[in-house]
């Protein structure tokens, strides 16, 4: 009995000063608009230099409201031909999209995805990161992807924490039509999904963190903070995995964090594709593992929505009411 009691009550005691931690952040509200690298990871800090660098990068970027929207971009994504390149097009074929291209920004892993970066869009941000190699391929749910994820949401974090909203999109994600109409001015957290139950609101809803619209405010930057503290309790998941897991949690509930999930017909994926191309805002080539699968079926998504824009309006509701899927892919990512 006291062999399994103490990791129970070590996970626990845990709990309480995660919880405790959260509930001094959010008293102390040290939201004010810069960054107080003291509250992340000590290995991560970011220099003042950094900082500024960051700053003025989002903030050429930015809507009127302080909104940008961001991606992130490896070596193994940066190659002409590759992922970068399929996603930068998407926005240059979809309706109405061409213009959100002036409030990306891409952030750079590695030197090299950096220098790709900056041959190809205005505005790139390079985030160094010592103890780690992101340049090569991160396989799915191997150490050094898990330490990708979790970067990105310490980073995602600060950007809140500096004031800006943000759309945060995975590169492998197509963008066919302007995803903002879907979002409101409630709405603190938005996320998309692999599988949609059918209500924005239920918490069955399987959450996928490759696509998320986030409001800066006190109760967002907190709840990232508490996110990413819940690595510790969970060292063996990915940062979807752990949203899963503590959207329950109460110190969740306390913070009054509302979270809105995003109807696949609207932002489907390879897990569960978009029936209608007439209302399809984004393609996402998830339940997929492998750079060279993705590219493929990227590729056919890409074709796909060429194919559906030349068509007359009515051949579009014609094709929009049928039954059969209006997508070719996935196609290799079946096998993954």
């Amino acid at each position: 009995m006291t062999a399994s009691f103490k990791p129970k009550a070590s996970l626990f005691a845990l709990m309480i000063l995660m919880f405790g931690c959260l509930l001094f952040y959010f008293s102390a509200s040290p939201f004010e608009g810069r960054l107080n690298t003291s509250l992340w990871k000590k290995s991560h800090p970011m220099t003042s230099a950094d900082q500024r660098e960051l700053v003025q990068v989002l903030r050429n970027a930015s809507m009127p409201d302080r909104t940008v929207i961001l991606t992130t971009l490896n070596d193994a994504w940066a190659s002409p031909g590759s992922v970068i390149d399929l996603f930068l097009e998407s926005f240059w074929i979809g309706e109405d999209t061409k213009k959100l291209l002036n409030h990306l920004v891409i952030v750079a892993m590695d030197e090299k995805a950096y220098g790709r970066c900056m041959s190809i869009h205005p505005h790139c941000y390079f985030l160094t990161t010592t103890d780690v190699n992101f340049t090569a391929e991160k396989r799915f749910m191997t150490p050094d992807y898990l330490k990708l994820m979790w970067r990105r949401i310490e980073f995602l974090g600060q950007v809140l924490e500096l004031g800006y909203s943000f759309v945060f999109t995975d590169a492998d994600i197509m963008w066919f039509r302007d995803p903002f109409q879907h979002f409101n001015v409630a709405d603190q957290l938005v996320i998309a999904c692999d599988f949609y139950t059918g209500d924005p609101n239920d918490h069955k809803n399987r959450a996928n963190g490759g696509f998320n619209f986030v409001k800066s405010n006190a109760i967002t930057v907190e709840f990232y903070k508490y996110w990413y503290m819940a690595r510790v309790l969970y060292p063996n998941s990915n940062d979807q995995a752990v949203f899963d897991i503590i959207k329950h949690d109460p110190a969740v509930n306390a913070l009054g964090l509302s979270t809105k999930y995003l109807d696949t017909a609207y932002f489907g994926g390879f897990c569960q594709p978009s029936k209608d191309m007439n209302k399809v805002s984004t393609m996402h080539a998830n339940c997929c593992v492998g750079i060279e699968k993705k590219l493929q079926d990227l590729r056919l998504v890409l074709d796909n929505w060429k194919n559906f824009t030349a068509l007359s309006t009515e051949d579009k509701i014609l094709k929009g009411s049928s039954k059969t899927s209006p997508w070719s892919a996935p196609d290799k990512c079946k096998s993954w």
